[in-house]
């Protein structure tokens, strides 16, 4: 967990705990070959060195059944495209990509043109338009998936369940009523609105935090160096000045030392001004 992990991970305990609600963990591992098994307790340990409880934990990688059960009731069919390949006929039709994420043109709807492959499962999207709501910025995005998004993929070639299906399976198994996470994600939340309705499942509130940038104005990652919150740990940096960086880089005004209890009367400020649309 780096930075910018963290000052997100404050704001959703923040947001949980000022509205007196449970606050969840989850793991969401289920691409394997990239997972590290000492990566479980550094987290849960840099959380707890930053004063974040939590009620419940999720490891999405030992709820795969229930991925499997979603995925069986939607209309999907099998697509054994190339990243490439999907390119080329974007390139080649009257389309363009939407943003930095191609809109798939279905080529594989009428079936597999390439059954010698293995095949990911995508989702036949509705041809309608999906609104969802954010309390950050107090703003509807709609999208109309087939010509926005196209046909989502819900399990890759190699088996991989998608972020997209398995949060919002897990949102409603937890009974998850307020997501906040980074607002990178802001665009892909129309797809999960649709998804949810498409398996009966309630839609809980969003908030869209930003990111936290380094000093080039570029997303804060650990291929950029990012500090994680382990080394500071293990250097003797004490949480409190750590929890004060992160807060005064939201443009609070707070002392150099602070507790995650003392920023909730700063959130619930940030709650009310969301609200208003200030």
């Amino acid at each position: 967990m780096h930075l910018g992990n963290a000052r997100t991970a404050l704001l959703a305990w923040l947001h949980s705990r000022a509205q007196g609600g449970r606050h969840l963990l989850r793991f969401e591992d289920l691409d394997t070959g990239r997972v590290r098994a000492w990566a479980y307790d550094v987290t849960r340990a840099d959380l707890e060195w930053l004063g974040l409880d939590w009620d419940e934990e999720v490891i999405q990688s030992q709820r795969l059944d229930l991925y499997r059960a979603a995925a069986a009731r939607l209309d999907t069919y099998p697509c054994t495209c190339t990243r490439r390949e999907v390119q080329a006929a974007i390139q080649d039709s009257a389309g363009a990509p939407h943003g930095a994420e191609p809109v798939y043109p279905g080529t594989c709807r009428a079936g597999s043109l390439h059954p010698e492959r293995p095949a990911a499962l995508r989702w036949r999207v509705p041809d309608e338009v999906v609104c969802a709501r954010d309390g950050w910025r107090g703003e509807t995005l709609c999208q109309h998936l087939p010509a926005e998004v196209g046909d989502v993929v819900l399990r890759r070639n190699d088996g991989v369940f998608a972020y997209h299906l398995a949060v919002v399976v897990d949102d409603a198994a937890s009974g998850v009523t307020d997501v906040l996470r980074g607002e990178d994600l802001w665009t892909a939340t129309p797809r999960q609105v649709a998804l949810q309705r498409a398996l009966g499942l309630p839609t809980p509130r969003y908030w869209h935090v930003p990111l936290m940038l380094d000093f080039r104005g570029e997303r804060l990652a650990k291929r950029g160096g990012a500090p994680p919150v382990q080394a500071l740990r293990e250097v003797g940096d004490g949480p409190g000045r750590v929890l004060s960086e992160l807060a005064r880089s939201l443009g609070w005004s707070v002392p150099d030392e602070v507790s995650a209890a003392d920023l909730l009367p700063l959130w619930r400020t940030e709650i009310g001004r969301a609200a208003l649309g200030a």
